[in-house]
């Protein structure tokens, strides 16, 4: 298989994903590409030629590509397209024909978004995330530390300031501008007094809520037939730049190993991740379980060590589990939709 046929097979594999995460628009956009693209322009002629693995679980070139494009059309930097893309309904010649004026006109501003992978800072994910740090917090009784790996804007630091509706039950503040409705079904926990002392992220490469293009940068790589996810995202930047966190630019397993000693004496530390752990490499995840397990086994009932993952695991959800020390005990909480779509509190299929 050449080098071309690899990027419109990873294109044609991706639509029926993306379709089924609720945006037929990134589907028919998938099938264009893996149909029509062609070599002839600085962009097409990049992508084309992909050295590296195109597909969605390694370089995932098809959404660094619609991330560009998204973000000509939310900058009005490219009226034609933006003409073409949603809320308008247009033909596949309309649509493939602004894409590829597009891709002759801004190559420059295109190219650059080829160059890095996708960030996208899903905030529907906190509403499987909200009720543990909860449950979190009436068992230990004590403030908390929230660190999180894979941090990227770090919008999820800020989880405790949104709310949620998890069937009857409600948590976070009620004028929170950030409101998750997500499908629940099961018993969650009962709300509990959260205080949070300290709020830390890493990331390869962080975005700054405050940096207007890391903020475009958030919203391009959102589908363009999904504006419910813009709003949410707009919204929980607007509690970022409320609530201070720390975000670090380094490797996550050497930010592990300067953060975790740092643990404080009276604060129970939970260090979470969501749809970030699985892409690891597999000697660099046993490496940071190492770590992490080593940690735990310094805890103390005063200065209890928790890990949260939300991480696929073969299954069509997420699996949520929760691991406390001292003791390490290992709880699967439920699932999640990858998109915080729907969530299956005490769900145990693991």
């Amino acid at each position: 298989m050449t080098p071309a046929d690899a990027v419109r097979a990873s294109f044609a594999e991706q639509a029926p994903t993306l379709e089924r995460l609720g945006s037929p628009f990134m589907g028919r956009l998938m099938r264009l590409l893996a149909e029509r693209l062609a070599p002839g322009t600085p962009i097409s002629d990049k992508v084309l030629a992909w050295k590296g693995d195109p597909r969605a679980a390694a370089d995932n070139v098809s959404l660094r590509l619609a991330g560009g494009l998204h973000a000509l059309v939310i900058s009005n930097t490219e009226p034609e397209l933006a003409s073409a893309y949603p809320p308008n309904d247009v033909s596949d010649d309309v649509l493939w024909s602004a894409i590829d004026s597009a891709f002759r006109r801004h190559s420059d501003t295109l190219s650059p978004w080829l160059d890095r992978p996708p960030q996208t800072n899903e905030v529907r994910r906190a509403a499987a995330l909200i009720p543990a740090l909860h449950l979190l917090a009436r068992e230990t009784g004590k403030p908390l530390a929230v660190w999180e790996v894979g941090c990227s804007a770090g919008l999820a630091l800020r989880m405790d300031r949104f709310h949620l509706s998890a069937g009857s039950t409600s948590y976070g503040p009620g004028e929170s501008a950030v409101r998750l409705r997500p499908d629940w079904t099961g018993a969650p926990p009962a709300p509990s007094r959260i205080e949070i002392v300290d709020r830390q992220g890493v990331d390869l490469s962080p975005l700054d809520p405050a940096d207007p293009e890391h903020r475009l940068r958030l919203l391009s790589y959102l589908w363009p037939d999904q504006p419910d996810r813009r709003a949410l995202t707009k919204a929980a930047i607007s509690v970022a730049l409320e609530t201070p966190a720390r975000i670090q630019k380094a490797d996550a397993l050497d930010w592990l190993a300067r953060t975790l000693p740092t643990r404080r004496e009276g604060v129970a530390t939970l260090l979470f991740h969501t749809v970030a752990w699985q892409y690891l490499p597999p000697k660099a995840r046993a490496r940071g379980e190492a770590m992490i397990a080593a940690e735990g086994a310094r805890a103390t009932p005063d200065s209890p060590l928790a890990r949260l993952s939300l991480e696929g695991d073969g299954e069509p959800q997420a699996a949520l589990t929760l691991q406390v020390w001292p003791g390490g005990r290992c709880r699967h909480l439920g699932r999640a939709d990858f998109h915080g779509r729907t969530v299956e509190w005490g769900s145990s299929k693991s």
